[in-house]
């Protein structure tokens, strides 16, 4: 038998370690040497209560530092249990769970342009019908506002549509109206001209309530006639 220099416990033979308190058993020879020691070196020694006391505790501390090893490895071993395609997981081309439970897609990287942004599905142009030496002359309608008046000599700037070789009499204002194509439709609009806009020979345009335009409408500025030609994109 081996006792444990520390708690007195009496081991068998063979042991490294006490089964009382853990401790480091010293070998044979050294246990001998041990129990040779005054009674003054044994009065020193721990009390067996005192020992197994200690060794309690230190088995609580190395429970308690398994418990957090297993905690952590359980751990580490469910976030590699995710795979890519698992609940919750939201990338490009996978789905992510709602609150309510219900699969929804996930949004795609690049979102589409908005209708308004791809353009119009036709093309649309202004011919000259009456009133000018330029009969059948053909103005070209662009995307966004297309303004209808005579060239500004004090600013320099020229309009879309610009009719000052067909207006020898001054009956058109240097900004007279304005074309605009948006969001699929195309709207005419008096921008406070001297002697107004007219539609389809119709009553004079109240400025700044602009009007819905179609294929073959006729409009009159001044003493300028000119035809609208919507003709879809194919």
């Amino acid at each position: 038998m081996i006792k444990c220099a520390e708690c007195g416990y009496e081991n068998l033979d063979g042991l490294d370690y006490c089964d009382g308190c853990g401790a480091k058993l010293a070998a044979a020879g050294q246990t001998a040497a041990a129990e040779s020691v005054p009674a003054a070196s044994a009065a020193v020694t721990p009390a067996p209560a005192e020992s197994q006391a200690a060794g309690s505790a230190m088995g609580s501390t190395v429970e308690s530092a398994s418990g957090m090893q297993a905690a952590e490895i359980a751990a580490s071993e469910g976030a590699a249990s995710q795979s890519p395609g698992s609940e919750g997981v939201t990338s490009e081309g996978a789905t992510s769970r709602a609150p309510t439970g219900e699969l929804k897609p996930a949004p795609s990287a690049t979102p589409p342009p908005p209708a308004a942004a791809a353009g119009a599905p036709f093309k649309a142009k202004l011919t000259l019908t009456r009133g000018s030496d330029r009969k059948g002359h053909e103005f070209e309608l662009e995307p966004g506002k297309n303004f209808i008046g005579r060239w500004d000599p004090d600013t320099g700037s020229f309009p879309e549509v610009d009719l000052e070789q067909d207006d020898p009499e001054a009956k058109i204002s240097r900004k007279h109206a304005v074309i605009i194509i948006e969001n699929g439709k195309i709207t005419l609009d008096d921008i406070g001209s001297l002697n107004g806009t007219f539609l389809n020979r119709g009553q004079r345009l109240v400025p700044g309530t602009p009007v819905e335009l179609h294929n073959g409408d006729e409009i009159i500025i001044g003493k300028t006639f000119l035809q609208l030609t919507v003709s879809p994109i194919s």
